[in-house]
């Protein structure tokens, strides 16, 4: 026997004439050729095909083949395959396709755009698979896919498009958003930015409400023409024109990819503003609107799909909130504020039960003898985060959420609780009262009534010592159950005072009628006393309208505390013309409640020293 062995068939041999001998078509079947039948089919297949080589050259293709390329009969033969169908454009593609031509590969599938001679583009799905085991080369195959891509290319742009607007609808944008965010699409150039005008139209509610989802559906389609317009002008001359974008409702969004900076949006919006000015006439309807507009221009690296939306977002409220018809820019420090704010309300009510909240005590001192006659409350929130936080930073947003209600509990209890003590450890003193700040929320939101008597009966404090102070513009509008409340409250023995009195209502006539034993001036008059000791010249205007005020509080029966009182001059004055009380900084900051036992020991003709010296340790 021979030693040596049959190698595989060659492709060549696949497109030999048809033999008639039947030995030899025996024994061509025998050494793995194709019979003429299998050679017919593929000439005549419907699909195109053709058999390449392991150097990667054509041997035959079919007739299907030629048309599908715009090629002759036998013009394809000895070209380079992957040529023919764009095997080379891609790394991943080629690597695949020499190694089935080595024989390592099974099978390899790929989608191609093949341009033709005419011009026209045509889709096609091209397979290579090896030809049947001990032959060699492989089949290339391409089925022509241009109806079905472009029936998917219809439906995708369905799927990503608004049917009213006809704009990129929230998923196209999110799409195009996310590959704009992409750092490595700027490595080939580009500026590496990207901004944003995110708009809501003023008003848009009341045209469906009035007139109809109809016409609110064209003044829709009428708005996103004109944000197209506004786009095509600031794309022209730039490689591309914003991307306008309907997001739901009446929510637009212009993104700008690779922006050149801020000015650059700023005069988009502001386009956008002026096109929406003139008036929209749609079947009989003359209906004019405005917008608001959110913008944020930043770099792209570090930049998340989300943090840009929100940052959108706030800004579009900001705009909403100063006025509407306007554009607002993204303000990191005002963002970082509006942040501040939610998480201190998010946690505020959990603060109270941690026992974060902690009161300071300021003097309330006789203008007269100088002796302290009471302290105001003031609450102070110890927050882990944020340090020592001021009334201003919190009590706005306990009154927003309601938890005024039991923040104003807390401070009520522990302020008569706390002057309680001080009674009971200076026996021998006088008592001092102390003045809680009320917020007309207690009233409504809870029985400050009840609350009041019971933390009178469980503290054993004496109604007389305690004041509480409400605003002028929540008391002067009193009525119904704030009004009942007062005159409760007053009948129990309990004083009842106007805070910052002269900057709300100034309701005189209503004064006399309300349950109300104190006036306290709002600290803008008492700053207006500027004397000798500060170089400049008195306003004599400020001292006839508080003479005026404190005299009117006289005939009414009520008493008068200044605020704010910082200079001994501005007391000087305020003595002369017939002030009670001062409270302010020249007697004592806001202190803990062992200094104010310092006060209680000193001295009753020294305690307005003393309270000096205690705000100033």
């Amino acid at each position: 026997m021979s030693g040596t062995s049959e190698g595989p068939t060659p492709a060549a041999d696949l497109i030999r004439p048809a033999v008639t001998d039947s030995n030899q078509q025996a024994s061509r079947r025998t050494n793995g050729e194709v019979s003429d039948p299998l050679r017919s089919a593929f000439v005549s297949a419907p699909l195109a095909m053709a058999v390449v080589d392991r150097e990667g050259l054509v041997v035959t293709a079919n007739d299907a083949l030629a048309d599908l390329l715009g090629a002759g009969p036998g013009e394809l033969e000895g070209r380079v395959a992957a040529d023919l169908v764009d095997l080379a454009s891609d790394a991943r593609t080629w690597h695949a396709y020499r190694e089935l031509l080595r024989g390592r590969e099974a099978r390899l599938r790929c989608t191609r755009r093949l341009k033709q001679p005419e011009g026209h583009s045509v889709w096609v799905q091209v397979t290579v698979s090896p030809l049947p085991e001990g032959t060699d080369g492989v089949l290339l195959a391409a089925a022509d896919i241009s109806a079905r891509r472009e029936l998917q290319a219809r439906l995708r742009h369905l799927q990503m498009h608004d049917p009213v607007t006809r704009l990129a609808n929230r998923t196209l944008f999110f799409e195009r958003l996310s590959a704009a965010l992409d750092v490595e699409a700027y490595e080939h150039g580009g500026t590496g930015r990207i901004g944003l005008c995110y708009l809501d139209l003023d008003g848009f509610k009341a045209v469906n409400d009035t007139l109809g989802h109809r016409v609110g559906d064209r003044l829709l389609a009428a708005v996103a023409d004109r944000l197209t317009r506004c786009a095509g002008e600031a794309g022209y001359g730039r490689a591309s024109a914003p991307l306008v974008a309907r997001l739901g409702g009446d929510e637009f969004a212009l993104l700008v990819e690779d922006s050149t900076g801020t000015e650059q949006l700023a005069d988009l919006a502001e386009s956008v503003l002026t096109a929406l000015q003139a008036p929209f006439d749609l079947a009989g309807q003359r209906l004019s609107l405005s917008a608001s507009i959110g913008v944020v221009e930043r770099q792209a690296a570090g930049t998340t799909a989300t943090g840009l939306m929100q940052a959108a977002d706030t800004t579009l409220y900001w705009a909403k909130t100063d006025g509407k018809s306007r554009w607002t820019l993204f303000d990191p420090e005002r963002n970082a504020h509006r942040m501040t704010r939610q998480a201190l309300a998010s946690t505020l009510r959990q603060a109270i039960d941690r026992g974060e909240f902690t009161l300071e005590y300021q003097p309330l001192v006789g203008m007269a003898n100088g002796r302290l006659s009471g302290v105001e409350a003031l609450v102070r929130w110890n927050h882990p985060q944020f340090g020592m936080l001021t009334p201003n930073r919190f009590i706005g947003l306990a009154e927003e959420d309601g938890a005024i209600v039991p923040l104003g509990r807390w401070v009520l209890a522990t302020a008569c609780r706390q002057a309680r003590r001080w009674q009971l450890e200076h026996p021998d003193e006088p008592p001092i009262f102390v003045s809680v700040n009320v917020a007309v929320r207690q009233v409504w939101d809870s029985d400050l009534v009840e609350d009041v008597a019971e933390i009178l009966a469980e503290t054993g404090l004496e109604p007389h010592l305690l004041q509480l102070e409400l605003t002028e513009s929540a008391v002067m509008g009193s009525a119904g159950r704030p009004l009942q409340a007062l005159q409760a409250l007053s009948e129990m023995g309990v004083r009842i005072a106007i805070d910052d009195f002269g900057t709300g209502y100034s309701n005189l006539a209503y004064l006399s009628r309300l349950p109300v034993s104190v006036l306290k001036l709002d600290g803008s008059f008492v700053r207006g006393f500027q004397y000798e000791d500060s170089g400049a010249h008195p306003n004599p205007a400020d001292e006839v309208i508080v003479e005026a005020m404190i005299e009117l509080a006289h005939r009414l029966g009520l008493t008068v505390t200044a605020e704010c009182v910082e200079t001994s001059a501005q007391a000087g004055r305020l003595r002369r013309i017939g002030c009670d009380t001062g409270q302010g900084w020249l007697y004592s900051r806001p202190v803990s409640p062992d200094r104010i036992s310092e006060l209680l020991e000193c001295p009753s003709d020294q305690a307005g020293q003393a309270g000096q010296v205690v705000g100033n340790a």
